[in-house]
């Protein structure tokens, strides 16, 4: 199967989203291509070195010396961290011509993200996405920045890059949670443009966790196209680009008030995603069929980490330091039916308390 070739476009000139399997061969050309194999620096995890380091190393040859590797994971993804990818670019002597290639999954995508936007006030930068989550969304949009103890994403910027490249066979060694996580992530896709995204998730399931090529590229691709479109048409999230933070306001929420421990991001937006869909069958605007297929296509992927010992209050709170706060007021999206979505703006907590107690958080 071809790789394609996806645009989007940005402010800062457009760059291409490369989907394929086996596409990673083709990253050297892509770089010449694109005019960025100057000076490279690749940052990434001690786990993803281990398991695709050697095959970049071999592609890039004599262009990259050691990696930079710095802890993976949602509490890593702090300025502590981001200090020590300062730290080894200023030794490493880069300059304003240097590309920093992010290379694993979307934590690493962020900060590397944000290390490239901050860096002698920005620098270049290249996506190679490791997990799903990252290929289908994290990697495409220009969203960098770390955590802060406080909320999610609080601190960053807007940095597009200049090249995606997202290979799925490298899905191939991911766990089984970490590729269900991200199959999360597809769903929304389902929910707000693409419904057969769901059907496909229903009815390949076996093949997609087989990491069957025939099965998930597509499923890849479509997601990247879904993503694409929407950051070209509104970069800075004034308007469309809200309707990706489906399932992400209740979900952002979950990762905060647990420190960042207790769920992977997808599993926290897959609850996000059905207390959005029963906020807006409470406001009679998700019909009742969106609600029982978003909850059937969450619940036959597999287990969700508990819930139960959590207090409703405490994630209602959170839910006020999100990003998506606008001027006092939460912009809230929910289901309109399978393939649409709607803004409220007008959410009250006892809604919110009302939908998280149908997860059985009291």
């Amino acid at each position: 199967m071809a790789a394609t070739r996806i645009e989007v476009t940005a402010g800062a000139g457009a760059y291409p989203v490369v989907v394929g399997a086996g596409a990673l061969d083709s990253l050297p050309a892509l770089l010449d291509d694109a005019g960025l194999g100057s000076q490279l620096v690749v940052v990434s995890s001690p786990i993803v070195w281990e398991l695709h380091g050697r095959r970049v190393a071999t592609l890039l040859k004599k262009r990259v010396k050691a990696p930079v590797l710095i802890p993976d994971g949602e509490r890593a993804k702090t300025l502590q961290t981001l200090a020590r990818i300062y730290e080894a670019l200023i030794k490493a002597r880069a300059d304003r011509s240097v590309t920093i290639i992010a290379l694993g999954g979307g934590v690493i995508g962020d900060m590397v993200g944000f290390a490239a936007a901050s860096y002698l006030r920005g620098v270049r930068l290249v996506h190679i996405p490791t997990t799903l989550m990252a290929q289908v969304d994290s990697a495409i949009g220009g969203k960098v920045g770390v955590n802060h103890a406080l909320g999610k994403n609080l601190i960053g910027a807007f940095h597009p890059p200049k090249l995606v490249l997202a290979d799925p066979a490298v899905l191939s060694t991911l766990p089984r949670r970490e590729f269900r996580a991200g199959l999360y992530e597809v769903i929304k896709y389902g929910v707000i443009a693409t419904p057969s995204l769901i059907t496909d998730i229903h009815t390949k399931r076996a093949a997609l966790f087989a990491h069957d090529a025939v099965a998930v590229e597509p499923v890849v691709r479509e997601s990247c196209r879904i993503k694409a479109a929407i950051v070209s048409a509104d970069e800075r999230e004034s308007g469309e680009r809200r309707t990706l933070n489906f399932g992400h306001t209740v979900g952002h929420a979950l990762e905060a008030v647990t420190d960042y421990r207790r769920f992977r991001h997808g599993e926290a937006v897959a609850y996000g995603m059905i207390a959005a869909a029963e906020i807006g069958a409470h406001r009679g605007v998700t019909p009742a069929r969106a609600l029982d297929a978003i909850r059937a296509v969450v619940t036959e992927l597999g287990p969700l980490p508990p819930v139960s010992d959590l207090r409703a209050s405490e994630i209602v709170a959170a839910t006020k330091r999100d990003k998506k706060v606008v001027s006092g007021t939460l912009h809230f999206v929910v289901s309109t039916g399978l393939g649409t979505t709607s803004e409220l703006t007008d959410v009250t907590d006892k809604e919110l308390k009302l939908a998280l107690k149908t997860m059985g958080i009291r």
